[in-house]
């Protein structure tokens, strides 16, 4: 059995594992989906890239700024008007067919074009527009480059699981990756193509040979895996925390890759050792537990109740010999007695395991446990109240810019480019307005989403009677203008041993009013109950299209825990967790520090969350809504 990687040489194989995906891709691109790359602008980026571009598959780039129409295809707007016939022109994932795309910035990707990136991912189709009729077909792998910092949200989970192969090289120095290929046996040389000079040389020269690719496929056709290899792969993917279903399968097509590319037709413990630490391992989101025998080796309980087993069918030949037992003689006869016993599902299933955790940076699990998974991408909240738009709302000046899709052509500013240089593009004069793709501007109007300010109040007795009722006085006032502003509100109280969602979402602000009156002050402080409301809330709220933006009224002395029991230091620590939810959800926050001095602990709470920090000891009704109408509009 191969043995698991050590972290020892963990940046040894994180950058060989890296160049035997670059081979993987090449051989299935779109069997594997593709590959997400974790890694900082650098060297080892760019080498990979580099690497990536010489592999001979088409690479098509698909920045984050495309529109739909050049995604999936419509009409060529500049032949069209310049010789009068219509033409269609095809899309980038059309021309990404039987190759690659490429995606930068790729955990800003917005959902309007990651939908149809993902269907045709999934059905191999170009969806249909409104200029095209008729899906195309289409088959490509995905490169996605995730450039978001640690505090961030990453890349979209419905475009992430589709991806086999997670790669992170953040850790890796320019140093790591001047290694020679014979140093790891997944870079095997292709005798009659290549040389030991060619090799040392420059060893990112691993696009395969034609002939060594042709005979890789024609293996990986032929490959299948036996039932206690898939058991295994199944066992590890549940035992590391892992729910979905495409993470096994993605990484049996990962460790037949494996095999094919190292010219067996058979699968190894090297190639599921491969799957796990590239597969499996960047998806665990707990650490596993040790495997039982029993539970390896049971199938269904025990009944006292059984049926009986029917009678054995007798061998003439061998009348004394039962028939399992003589088909047992046979299998061990043929079987070589030199040969070692195959591993059972439990070894194998120890050995990915291990694979996976040995692969793994020191203390990635605890970090994944408290961050509550696998990050999770997040589309608003960023972008202010004021957002531009296609469509409708206050006219800006035009932009230069390709129509189709949502993008309408401003006419009078296209004229306005194109009349200067007639002239020059009619060599006779034919009365007609010659206009080229350079000419085209764009209608831009600046649209308004609605919003709900989530106001989590303390009414603690650290928040003290006298302050409570400076902020319910502070907090009228921001109602009122949230109500002329057409905004919504909604209010979290916390004290004693629990939150309170005193008012759900409304844009009444009699019902506002009526809910802070009678607030009851004194207790506890159980932040991290707020917190956690506050931010299953905002999540409702965004899967409604609405902003939302969070006011924390407190000191922050947490004493409370989610349990509701007292504790200052557990419920520090609760608070903390939630906190870095909200950070991850991207959403806009803004802590108010009602303690009679700035507090150490508010203000450390505050930069978990990512919100802005305002010490106010006398709550002051103007000074906190200025202080919210610069986070509703942050670039003012």
């Amino acid at each position: 059995m191969a043995q698991p990687h050590t972290t020892a040489d963990t940046p040894l194989n994180a950058w060989h594992d890296a160049l035997t995906s670059l081979q993987l891709l090449q051989l299935d691109p779109q069997g594997l989906g593709g590959v997400c790359l974790r890694a900082s602008h650098g060297p080892v980026r760019e080498r990979w890239l580099s690497a990536l571009a010489s592999l001979g598959l088409p690479l098509v780039k698909v920045p984050g700024s495309v529109d739909a129409e050049r995604l999936l295809g419509g009409i060529d707007f500049a032949y069209t008007l310049q010789t009068g016939q219509l033409r269609m022109q095809a899309g980038l994932l059309q021309q990404a067919d039987q190759g690659l795309i490429c995606l930068p910035m790729a955990e800003r990707l917005p959902p309007a074009l990651l939908a149809p990136l993902v269907q045709a991912l999934d059905s191999g189709l170009v969806p249909a527009t409104h200029h095209r009729t008729q899906a195309s077909a289409t088959r490509f792998g995905v490169v996605a480059l995730d450039e978001s910092m640690p505090d961030e949200p990453g890349l979209a989970a419905a475009l992430q699981e589709r991806l086999a192969i997670w790669l992170d090289l953040q850790m890796l120095s320019p140093s790591d990756i001047a290694l020679d290929f014979n140093a790891t046996s997944t870079h095997r040389r292709d005798s009659q193509h290549r040389s030991q000079a060619e090799d040392d040389d420059d060893a990112l020269h691993i696009q395969l040979s034609p002939q060594a690719l042709m005979q890789a496929r024609e293996r990986l056709r032929q490959i299948e895996a036996t039932d206690t290899q898939l058991q295994a792969l199944c066992a590890s993917a549940m035992g590391l925390g892992i729910g979905s279903l495409r993470a096994p399968s993605l990484a049996l097509r990962v460790a037949c890759g494996h095999a094919a590319l190292n010219g067996r037709s058979v699968l190894e413990d090297e190639d599921l050792g491969f799957a796990a630490r590239c597969v499996l391992a960047p998806r665990a989101t707990q650490w596993p537990a040790e495997p039982s025998a029993d539970a390896a080796t049971k199938t269904a309980p025990e009944d006292d109740t059984q049926a009986p087993e029917p009678p054995k069918r007798q061998d003439p030949e061998h009348p004394n010999v039962a028939p399992d037992d003589a088909e047992t003689d046979n299998a061990n006869a043929d079987q070589d007695p030199t040969s070692p016993p195959e591993p059972s599902a439990q070894d194998l299933q120890e050995m990915m395991v291990a694979a996976a955790l040995a692969s793994l940076p020191p203390h990635m699990l605890d970090a994944l446990v408290t961050q509550g998974g696998a990050r999770q991408s997040n589309t608003s909240g960023r972008s202010g109240q004021a957002r531009a738009g296609s469509q409708r709302g206050r006219p800006l000046p035009p932009r230069p810019g390709r129509p189709g899709g949502q993008a309408r052509l401003h006419v009078l500013a296209t004229l306005r480019a194109a009349a200067p240089k007639q002239r020059l593009r009619q060599a006779h004069n034919t009365g007609r307005v010659a206009i080229r793709a350079e000419d085209f501007h764009i209608q831009r109007y600046q649209q308004r989403s609605s919003s709900c300010l989530i106001l989590a109040l303390d009414a603690s007795g650290s928040a003290a009677l006298q302050r409570l009722a400076e902020a319910k006085g502070a907090v009228e006032l921001l109602l009122q203008q949230s109500y002329a502003r057409r905004d919504s509100v909604c209010i979290v109280a916390f004290r004693g041993a629990q939150a309170q969602l005193l008012l759900p979402m409304t844009r009444s602000l009699v019902r506002a009013k009526r809910a802070m009156t009678g607030l009851p002050g004194g207790g506890g402080t159980p932040l991290a109950l707020a917190l956690k409301m506050a931010h299953e809330q905002a999540a409702q709220l965004h899967r409604q299209g609405v902003t939302p933006i969070l006011v924390v009224l407190s000191d922050g002395r947490a004493n409370v825990t989610l349990q509701g029991v007292g504790g200052r230091a557990q419920a520090q620590t609760d608070a903390q967790n939630w906190g870095q939810q909200w950070r991850i959800s991207g959403h806009r926050a803004l802590w108010i520090d009602t303690s009679m001095q700035p507090d150490a602990q508010a203000q450390q709470l505050a930069t978990t969350m990512g919100a802005s920090y305002l010490p106010m000891p006398q709550v002051q009704s103007q000074r906190m809504a200025q202080a919210i109408e610069r986070v509703r509009s942050p670039s003012a």
